[in-house]
């Protein structure tokens, strides 16, 4: 099973109230932090709500 490498690239200040929840929920607390993640569905939608903010690699 592939994994993602999610990294965020984007401050999250000035960001909307559930684009924040999304990015700490993924565990993106500062900008330029990367974590890794198992390729599911939830995790996928967690990424497109706030793809203007990070950078995906395939693991």
């Amino acid at each position: 099973m592939a994994n993602l490498e999610i990294t965020l690239k984007r401050s999250l200040i000035g960001r909307k109230k559930n684009q924040i929840a999304t990015a700490k929920a993924l565990g993106l607390t500062k900008t330029h932090k990367t974590v890794v993640h198992s390729d599911n569905e939830a995790v996928r939608g967690m990424v497109q709500s706030i793809s203007h903010l990070v950078e995906v690699k395939e693991v």
